[in-house]
């Protein structure tokens, strides 16, 4: 199902089987706190792209497009951003790639915070760049991510005040499953443990997370299992296959 492992008679042989659904995940390359490397959010939507593709049944995977928006962490050494337009045209190459082979549907998500927004505002260019017969479907509920981690988080044992959407027990449980040993889990480290909500968000896009969070963290990592990452993985994959389902039900249904 990874587009870019398949040759190209291969990709052509699974269209005309009806495989006509592409997924196009995103991520990031920027700082989670002291504990977590740089390639959280583009590892974490490479595994999710999978999940989603298993549960449809009827979706090839591209590429993650590895390098996401990231302004608000460039105060961390190593975050690498890239400006809403260039994210844009990115995209947009890929849709426009992909529905000229015949893809019909392209499914986006992002497994970085900070691409929401910027995928959210460019959801209807991006289906309007790819023409008539190519429908571009966007997930960008970022408060409905974070409360999906908390109930995860919560019927795993942990505790979901611990939940704040960036390197916090949740994601931080995540990359356990996904890259077994690589936590450093003797620099856990506290960060900002409030209520998160669309004032919050606006506050840390706008002026960065150091305005918050010194440790560059939102939430609180201790406690972090690979019981409430695999949890969390299963949770957010449901959610993501249920959102693509429903809304391409709807535009077969207009079409």
């Amino acid at each position: 199902m990874l587009l870019e492992t398949m040759t190209s008679a291969e990709v052509q042989a699974a269209l005309a089987d009806g495989r006509c659904d592409v997924i196009v995940p995103c991520g990031a390359v920027e700082q989670h706190g002291p504990h977590l490397p740089l390639d959280v959010d583009a590892v974490h939507a490479d595994r999710l792209a999978v999940e989603l593709a298993q549960r449809l049944g009827t979706a090839l995977v591209a590429p993650t497009i590895r390098v996401g928006v990231s302004p608000h962490h460039m105060g961390f050494a190593g975050t690498i951003s890239l400006r809403p337009e260039t994210f844009e045209a990115v995209y947009t190459d890929y849709c426009q790639s992909l529905a000229a082979h015949g893809f019909r549907s392209i499914l986006c998500f992002s497994a970085h915070g900070g691409n929401y927004a910027p995928l959210a505002e460019m959801a209807e260019r991006l289906d309007a760049a790819v023409g008539p017969d190519c429908r571009v479907v966007v997930y960008s509920d970022l408060l409905g991510l974070v409360d999906l981690w908390r109930s995860a988080v919560a019927d795993a044992g942990g505790d979901p005040d611990r939940v704040g959407g960036h390197a916090d027990v949740a994601e931080s449980s995540v990359y356990a499953v996904l890259r077994p040993g690589q936590v450093r889990t003797e620099r856990l480290v506290r960060g900002y443990t409030g209520p998160v909500d669309d004032a919050l968000l606006q506050r840390m896009f706008t002026g960065g997370i150091g305005a918050i969070s010194d440790t560059g963290v939102m939430g609180d990592a201790h406690g972090l299992s690979t019981a409430i990452g695999e949890l969390c993985l299963e949770r957010v994959a449901d959610a993501l296959a249920a959102h693509f389902t429903q809304r391409l039900e709807a535009v077969r249904t207009l079409s």
